[in-house]
């Protein structure tokens, strides 16, 4: 079985390719399209290669979007930082993850916005979001504003994240931690910790 590309990909790779080293020379390689609403809070992406109609939506005015060397995204990775998102080093994301900083209203406290009003008009309020060295990130996964993803984590596919995961976790669902890696006994072990 051939592992080629059709004469058309190889067409749509070496566009690809040509535009990433004239618009974005750090990176490895930028599959096309690709959407960068707000360039210039962006930062990092040595090294970077990401598939077809990835999207981020930045501040646009101070850096709030960092990728660390050598990452990968898959197709349709979508990113908001208009505070702070930080992403490190060797991360691989699947395809059709969602990465927000921001959400659309606030629901706790003194003064929750009302179900009344149309959500795009209720305000803008973010908390930085964190992820680790060498974590992996699986398909549709969604991490929201306020969430930590320590070093060496995976996350497993369809799951959420809003809290703060410890080093080399493997969580999977709602913020469920099922394993922790036990550098003692060089394998992964039920988690018996709380998350934070």
């Amino acid at each position: 079985m051939s592992n080629q590309y059709s004469f058309s990909e190889f067409v749509k790779n070496t566009y690809s390719y040509f535009m990433t080293k004239c618009t974005m020379p750090q990176a490895r390689f930028v599959r096309r399209p690709v959407y960068i609403r707000g360039r210039k809070s962006l930062s990092g992406c040595h090294g970077l290669t990401t598939g077809r109609f990835c999207r981020f939506d930045l501040e646009g005015k101070k850096k709030t979007l960092h990728i660390g060397k050598d990452c990968e995204m898959g197709d349709m990775t979508h990113i908001v930082a208009y505070e702070k998102v930080e992403i490190g080093k060797d991360v691989l994301i699947a395809s059709k993850c969602f990465i927000s900083d921001t959400n659309h209203g606030t629901y706790t406290g003194e003064a929750p916005d009302s179900p009344f009003s149309p959500p795009r008009k209720r305000r803008l309020v973010t908390r930085p979001v964190k992820i680790g060295d060498n974590v992996w990130i699986g398909e549709n996964v969604v991490i929201l504003a306020g969430a930590s993803i320590g070093d060496g984590c995976i996350v497993g596919a369809n799951s959420v994240i809003t809290g703060s995961i410890p080093d080399h976790c493997i969580v999977v669902g709602n913020n469920k931690i099922i394993k922790q890696y036990d550098q003692s006994t060089k394998s992964w072990e039920r988690y018996r910790g709380q998350l934070s």
